[in-house]
């Protein structure tokens, strides 16, 4: 008969979050998880069955968390679409602000398991795929709203204008990761709002692959 388990499965899924955020998959080692949870090995393996399971749940517990505010914001109908995209940013720019130390940000969990495993994990990518697709379903969808109410002026289609701000987004992060400090994780926001409600069309140019990947 299986022992039930002593602990707090939702506290021991944050506290391994925080470890990977801060520390990178690859990097982080079980005894760093145990240490972490306050669990020994056994009762890690016992529940989660790995590193690599424990990280799946952390993650997703990441994304879900991320994505439903970012989500709530962008699909409030008591503000203009340009607002919501405004407050969005101001969003993304106060987290990346509280988690700054010694003047670097800890970046983004998804942006950071982006770049470290997207192109070689298929389970890893395909999380971080479905989240991208709800992300940009929703920004497609308040700039649409935008578009017909006309605050969004872009002569952009919605598809490229939300690729165009996922974009933005892992940038303000990876700018903020790498020291940036509030002042220009503004101007970055305000220049992306700039291209939302200008009327000058610029011609397309290729976008990088897995570029539009990088956000959170």
């Amino acid at each position: 008969m299986a022992r039930p388990r002593t602990f707090d499965e939702d506290r021991v899924l944050d506290a391994a979050m925080h470890t990977f955020w801060e520390n990178g998959y690859e990097a982080t080692s079980t005894r760093d998880l145990c240490d972490a949870v306050g669990l020994d090995r056994s009762s890690v393996y016992n529940t989660f069955k790995s590193k690599h399971g424990l990280f799946i749940r952390a993650l997703t517990r990441y994304i879900d968390t991320t994505t439903a505010t970012q989500l709530e914001i962008l699909e409030n109908p008591g503000r203009p679409a340009v607002e919501r995209i405004r407050a969005l940013f101001a969003e993304i720019i106060e987290v990346e602000a509280a988690n700054r130390r010694d003047g670097y940000g800890r970046g983004c969990l998804t942006v950071n398991t982006t770049v470290e495993l997207a192109g070689r994990d298929p389970e890893i990518a395909l999380l971080l795929d479905r989240d991208m697709a709800r992300r940009l379903e929703s920004l497609k969808a308040v700039i649409a709203t935008g578009r017909r109410d006309g605050d969004i002026t872009s002569p952009r289609d919605p598809d490229s204008l939300s690729r165009f701000l996922n974009a933005v987004i892992a940038g303000i992060r990876v700018a903020a990761q790498g020291g940036a400090d509030r002042a220009i994780l503004e101007a970055i926001a305000a220049t992306a709002i700039d291209a939302l409600t200008s009327d000058t069309f610029i011609p397309d140019a290729p976008t990088p692959r897995r570029l539009d990947a990088l956000t959170s």
